[in-house]
C-alpha cells in the first residue's frame, strides 16, 4: 500500500505539472492572437515571460519565505536541543543535507519547508507544535517536511507559483491589448463578414478571462497531491504511521496560526488559517484531514 500510494502519487504530480505546462501555452497563444494576430509569437512570449519569472523565483532566498512568516532561526543544537537532533535525524534518514531550522513564536501547531533544493533547504516549526506534540509525532511531523525536501516539492511549489506569476502577467497583457486596441484589424475584418476570425476572437478571450482561475486550480491540486505523498514518505522514513496520525489529529484540533503569510499557506503541513472547505474541495489548499488521516491508517 505504502509504495503503490508513492507511485500513484507521483503519477499524478506529472500529470498535474504536463497540464500546467499546457495551460501556460494556450494561454500564450490566446494572448498572442488577441496582442500579435500571432498564436506562435504569443506562445514564444509565455516560455520566455515563465523561463524569467521562475529564474526569479528559485533564485530568491529562502530568508524571505522565513521572514514573510516572522520565523527565528536556530544556529545551533545548544539553542533548542531536542527540535535541532529531531531534524538532523530525519535529514539523515532521508539522505538529505541537515537543513536550516527555523521556530515562529505562534501558539497554533504546524510546520512546513521550503528552499530552492535539499543542499538549501529550511525547516520552520511552531512553539505551538512543539507544545503539543511528542517525539514520535513530532519524527512523523518532520518526516513528512524531510519528505517534501527529498522530493524537491520546495521546488515544484516555488515552479508553480512562477507559473501562475506568469499567467498573471500574461492576462494582464492579454486584457490591456484587447481594450486598448488589440485586434482592432480582426474586429474591422469581423465586420467584412469573417466569422471565423470572430469565433477565434472570443475563444481567445474566454480563455485569458478564465486562466487565472484555472491556474489557481492546477497549483492546489499539485500541492493537495504532494501532501499525499510527504505522508506516506514520512511513513517510509519513519516505519510508524501512528506518530503522524497522532500528530495530524492534534494539528487539526487547534485554532489557527496568527502569525502565516497568506502565500505561504500550501507550504504548512495543515491549512495555517483553518479555513471552510470549498465546493468539492477544489479551492483548498491541502487535503481533507480526515482522507488523509485515513491513508495513514491503512498502511
Amino acid at each position: 500500500m505504502l509504495f503503490e500510494q508513492i507511485a500513484r502519487n507521483k503519477r499524478h504530480t506529472f500529470y498535474v505539472m504536463a497540464a500546467f505546462v499546457v495551460l501556460v501555452a494556450v494561454i500564450g497563444m490566446a494572448v498572442g492572437y488577441v496582442f500579435f494576430d500571432n498564436t506562435v509569437a504569443g506562445l514564444l512570449m509565455a516560455i520566455i515571460v515563465a523561463a524569467v519569472y521562475m529564474a526569479i523565483m528559485i533564485g530568491q532566498s529562502t530568508d524571505v519565505v522565513m521572514g514573510m512568516n516572522h520565523a527565528r532561526e536556530l544556529h545551533g543544537a545548544d539553542d533548542d536541543p531536542e527540535l535541532w537532533h529531531t531534524v538532523e535525524d530525519m535529514a539523515l534518514v532521508a539522505k538529505v543535507p541537515m537543513p536550516r531550522v527555523f521556530i515562529i513564536d505562534d501558539d497554533s501547531p504546524n510546520a512546513f519547508a521550503t528552499g530552492n533544493n535539499p543542499q538549501h533547504a529550511a525547516v520552520a516549526v511552531t512553539t505551538g507544535i512543539q507544545a503539543r506534540l511528542n517525539r514520535e509525532e513530532m519524527e512523523g511531523v518532520i518526516g513528512h517536511e524531510m519528505t517534501h525536501v527529498r522530493n524537491y516539492d520546495i521546488r515544484l511549489q516555488t515552479i508553480a507559483l512562477a507559473l501562475t506569476a506568469a499567467i498573471s502577467l500574461l492576462v494582464n497583457w492579454g486584457m490591456n491589448a484587447f481594450w486598448w486596441g488589440g485586434g482592432r484589424r480582426r474586429r474591422d475584418d469581423d465586420r467584412d463578414g469573417n466569422g471565423a476570425q470572430a469565433l477565434l476572437m472570443i475563444l481567445a478571450v474566454v480563455v485569458i478571462i478564465l486562466a487565472p482561475l484555472a491556474a489557481s486550480l492546477v497549483q492546489l491540486a499539485l500541492s493537495r497531491n504532494r501532501e499525499y505523498l510527504a505522508d506516506a514518505g514520512s511513513v517510509e522514513l519513519t516505519r510508524n504511521p501512528v506518530g503522524l496520525i497522532n500528530a495530524l489529529e492534534k494539528i487539526d484540533d487547534s485554532q489557527p496560526m496568527q502569525q502565516a503569510d497568506p502565500s505561504s499557506a500550501a507550504l504548512y503541513i495543515s491549512d495555517p488559517f483553518k479555513a471552510k472547505k470549498s465546493w468539492a474541495h477544489l479551492f483548498d489548499t491541502h487535503p481533507p484531514m480526515a482522507d488523509r488521516i485515513a491513508r495513514l491508517k491503512k498502511m
